[in-house]
């Protein structure tokens, strides 16, 4: 049996449904062929005689599957470093969106900027997330809020992923905040959303799925559910932010909608956990914000485990509410903020994760037939991952069966 790599020698957590907790192997032994696994066990199993062009001798280091960060808004123009300056001087949200701040300085910066310019600081905050073993990310639009700019910002998303080894998932996400030309009216820019700006981006194909935020500052859920209705009359399917500022029933609405994921969460309450877990919807939490706006309301994950509900944790990447481009950080937030436990971080940024994304048939964990993207990690023991601050313990990245380097 030929086989293009072996990685021998090595620790195992494959993350594989089915097994207890994170599903390790010691003595563990992986084989790829033409970029995806073909055999991931026990070296004495290992059928005999196998070869492979490479070998590597992990000396006894970990193994995870590529990480996933299943929730980013990666492209946009401009930062808000000054506004995060005016609050911590005693400016009030109204002061700032007063003074042109918030989603509007992000949606100014971003129409501003060229496609050339989206993808250079784009890649350099997906750089931070490459080397910390990131393999699959989302990326959302929603900073442009007309057509022309979301169409923009897709392409953009798209672009990172031809610049890197990373694969990117689109979500187009023009149900996001009101533009200024809006004038306030959402139902007529829900209008502009469905009729001129989602046709066109499904026929680009450039969005995996669409998303919306549904909150009081945002999108009702009657507003909401017509975006949904009209994503899945184009075979696209649907993500919500959802419950995190009040409790709009967001993750029973996303249910309802068979929904990828429910993401935020921290004002759902049981019903909504009850429907989530149902429809199979996965629910991604984002400490990252959580922690930004210091809020004080976690999500229900006491609720989560009784109900055996999917979990995923994300960095939430985004100018304003979360400048966070460390998913090993968000995993010690996701222990700290709203204890979770090793287990469930772990899983969260692989399997269940790439399950947010509906990729995980293909990427999430490490099966044979999947695509070969592994972390190796110089750690004694997976809790390292979750435990240490300001730590990156990663040796290897591998994507789609090869080593890869971390920026270009």
């Amino acid at each position: 049996m030929s086989f293009d790599t072996i990685w021998t020698n090595a620790r195992l957590a494959t993350m594989a449904p089915g097994q207890p907790g994170l599903g390790i192997v010691e003595n563990g032994c992986i084989a790829a062929k033409d970029g995806r696994i073909a055999f991931v066990g026990a070296a004495t199993d290992l059928p005999v005689g196998a070869d492979a062009a490479t070998r590597i001798d992990c000396d006894g280091r970990w193994i995870t599957p590529g990480l996933v960060d299943c929730h980013t808004h990666l492209i946009y123009g401009g930062n808000r470093a000054t506004e995060f300056a005016m609050r911590l001087e005693g400016a009030s949200y109204e002061d700032i969106s007063r003074a042109g701040g918030g989603i509007a300085s992000s949606m100014k910066a971003t129409r501003a900027a060229s496609e050339a310019q989206l993808v250079a600081s784009g890649l350099k905050r997906l750089d931070h997330l490459l080397a910390e073993g990131v393999t699959t990310i989302e990326i959302k639009s929603g900073y442009g809020l007309d057509r022309d700019t979301e169409i923009r910002c897709l392409t953009a998303a798209r672009q990172l992923g031809r610049a890197r080894d990373v694969s990117v998932v689109t979500s187009f996400l023009g149900a996001h905040a009101m533009p200024p030309e809006a004038n306030g009216d959402k139902d007529a820019y829900i209008d502009t959303v469905i009729a001129e700006m989602l046709p066109a981006i499904a026929e680009l194909k450039l969005a995996d799925a669409v998303d919306a935020f549904c909150e009081g500052i945002a999108f009702s859920p009657e507003q909401t559910a017509r975006v949904f209705d009209a994503a899945k009359k184009l075979g696209l399917p649907v993500k919500l932010h959802a419950d995190q500022l009040s409790n709009l029933h967001g993750a029973k609405l996303a249910a309802e909608h068979n929904a990828l994921s429910a993401d935020h969460l921290e004002h759902t309450d049981e019903d909504g956990v009850v429907a989530l877990t149902k429809a199979g919807t996965v629910a991604v939490v984002l400490p990252g914000a959580y922690y930004t706006l210091r809020e004080t309301q976690a999500p229900p994950i006491a609720l989560f485990r009784k109900h055996g509900t999917h979990l995923a944790l994300a960095t939430d990447s985004n100018p304003g509410t979360s400048p966070l481009t460390s998913l090993l950080l968000t995993m010690n937030m996701g222990a700290t903020l709203f204890r979770m436990t090793v287990d469930e971080c772990l899983l969260g940024v692989t399997r269940e994760g790439a399950r947010a994304l509906g990729k995980l048939k293909d990427v999430g964990t490490m099966e044979a037939g999947k695509a070969c993207d592994l972390v190796i990690w110089d750690i004694e023991h997976p809790a390292e991952l979750v435990y240490r601050v300001g730590f990156n313990p990663l040796h290897a990245r591998v994507w789609h069966g090869r080593t890869s380097a971390t920026s270009n």
